[in-house]
């Protein structure tokens, strides 16, 4: 039974996978976020969320958590044979509240886990899943809140930590603990602009300083803030400003 029922707290920091197996998280004490499949949500105490195998997930535990998470392979006894339809539970991401009689059976399950002579895991999880199937409303959509926000003063801090260097969207992706596909789409939502667009701008705002602030060379400023040369550096910068950097650096020098 403890091979696929665990009680742990998850990490205080944002984490991401996926696995081949079903798996069901029901928070006991303290907060998680969740993002199954792009459904955000948070796992409260005696709420939950079901995750279907091979879909990336990422979760954060707030603080102090502890969570009761159940592992099912897709072969396990509670989704086979006569149980086979429970297999609908997985069909897409979820959340839910336990009612009274869940919260009693699951503090029922919990002791026993605690207990030597403890009954049968595979009825413990069948009871479960079957009294979750039991209170699904088969034409609910997922219920979800909007997905986390980004935060956008952490990749801008990455971008000038890294200003000299090639930037790429997996670089940002991997700061915000995305794919690349989603990152990108919820950068432009959030945002307006694209990863290339925010890297492009902080490049040319930190150029602009150098420029106005000291009298480093052109060239120099260019491979500092990631331009291949002082022309590129020129070009960009007259298409984001109107004017050449030449040009803010004589004014600078007035």
């Amino acid at each position: 039974m403890t091979d696929i029922i665990r009680l742990k707290p998850l990490d205080n920091a944002i984490q991401h996978h996926h696995h081949d197996y079903h798996q069901i998280v029901i928070g006991l004490s303290g907060y998680a976020e969740f993002e199954v499949g792009g459904h955000g949500g948070v796992v409260a105490p005696l709420s939950g969320c079901l995750v279907p195998a091979n879909v990336e997930h990422y979760y954060e535990g707030i603080g102090d958590n502890r969570q009761l998470i159940i592992d099912l392979p897709d072969d396990d006894a509670s989704l086979t044979g006569s149980q086979r339809e429970l297999r609908r539970l997985f069909d897409r991401p979820g959340y839910f509240s336990l009612d009274e009689s869940l919260q009693h059976f699951i503090q029922f399950l919990l002791h026993e886990m605690a207990s030597p002579q403890h009954a049968p895991g595979d009825l413990l999880i069948t009871t479960l899943l079957s009294s979750l199937d039991a209170r699904r409303d088969p034409a609910e959509t997922v219920s979800s809140r909007p997905a986390r926000t980004l935060d956008v003063a952490r990749l801008e801090r990455f971008v000038h930590a890294h200003l000299d260097r090639r930037i790429s969207v997996a670089d940002l992706a991997r700061v915000a603990c995305l794919s690349e596909a989603h990152f990108s789409e919820r950068f432009r939502q959030q945002t307006g602009l694209s990863p290339y667009q925010f890297v492009m701008r902080q490049r040319l705002e930190a150029a602009r300083h150098l420029i106005t602030s000291s009298d480093t060379p052109l060239s120099e400023i260019a491979e500092r803030t990631g331009f291949a040369s002082q022309s590129g550096l020129s070009h960009a910068f007259r298409r984001h400003f109107g004017y050449p950097p030449v040009t803010l650096r004589r004014q600078t020098l007035v």
